[in-house]
Formats: structure tokens, sequence, C-alpha cells
């Protein structure tokens, strides 16, 4: 094997992980007055981070859409415009934007991802339960849960060393791989 084919197969074992556990907190909400938050933006937003593009939009959208698919299937295709575009742009901002500065790329790349996600579900909603009302009744926790995503997703990457671990992990194996035989 060479080390392309596992460099390739790592960061889809990754990729398939993260999106994973994006089901799974889509799964579930903490309940609240009024409705609920989901956690599933801590595991897009640190997936983006970390990912190609492409990687993170298989997270974000494809994560949430089947989350949503399996257990609330009404906003399935809001989740997967929505959650997709979030998880590339943070994506693409915390890789081509400030390479000095990987922290801060990375927190302008979720700040701008959870305007994304209020503004994509409070659309998304308006257009799926045809109320502009519901929408804003909404607001709140779509908000809420924009922020706590970044937040969390950020402390997770930053503080808790895992962009480390996975810079390790990935950079390990490219090195280390079998030679082609």
């Amino acid at each position: 094997m060479n080390k392309g084919k596992y460099t390739a197969t790592i960061r889809i074992t990754i990729t398939a992980v993260f999106m994973a556990l994006t089901i799974a907190m889509a799964s579930f909400g903490i309940p609240v007055p009024g409705g609920h938050l989901y956690l599933c933006d801590v595991i897009i937003c640190l997936a983006a981070i970390l990912l190609n593009p492409f990687e993170a939009f298989i997270v974000g959208g494809l994560g949430s859409f089947f989350g949503d698919m399996i257990f609330y299937p009404l906003p399935m295709f809001v989740s997967l415009v929505t959650h997709g575009l979030q998880a590339v742009v943070i994506s693409l901002i915390s890789h081509h934007t400030m390479k000095n500065h990987p922290k801060i790329a990375s927190g302008i790349g979720v700040a701008v991802g959870a305007v994304i996600m209020v503004v994509g579900y409070t659309l998304g909603k308006t257009f799926v339960y045809s109320t502009f009302e519901y929408a804003m009744i909404k607001l709140p926790y779509e908000i809420a849960q924009g922020t706590i995503g970044a937040v969390l997703g950020m402390i997770l990457c930053w503080r808790f060393g895992i962009r480390k671990l996975f810079l390790k992990l990935v950079a390990s194996k490219e090195k280390t791989a079998p030679a082609a035989h």
C-alpha cells in the first residue's frame, strides 16, 4: 500500500467517525423551555476546522441529513444544505486564511458558520413550515445552538488538543506508511 492510499484510508475513517458523531448528536436535543438544543454543531465545527471542505461537507451536510432522515425527516434537506454549507465555509476559512494564525482563522470560520446556520435554518423553517412566525419563535434556539457549537468546537479543537492529535495522526501515517511494492 502506498502512502497516499494509507493516508486516504485514515482520512476516510476519521470522516466516517465524525459523520457518525453528527448523526448521534442530531438524534437527541437538550430540552429547553420552548424547544430543544442540538449538539451536532459542536461536531460539525470541530470536523470542519480539521478536515478539507469536501470531508467537512460529508460530516456536516450528509451527517445531519441522515440524522434528520432517521429521527425527524421534515427538515432533512434544510439540514443538508445549511450544515453542508456551514461546514464547507468553516473549512475554507480555517485552511485558507491567516495561515500564520490558525486559531484566529478557525474562530472567524466558526463565527461565519454560525451565522450561516442561523440564517439557513430560519429561512428553511419558514419554507418547510410555511410560516415566518414559527421560524422567528425558534430563532433564539438557533442562535444558542450556533453559538454553543462554535464555542465548544473551538474548545475541543484547541484547548483539548484534538487538532494536534489529528495532525500527528495524519502526518505520522503519511511518513510511516509502508512503501508500495
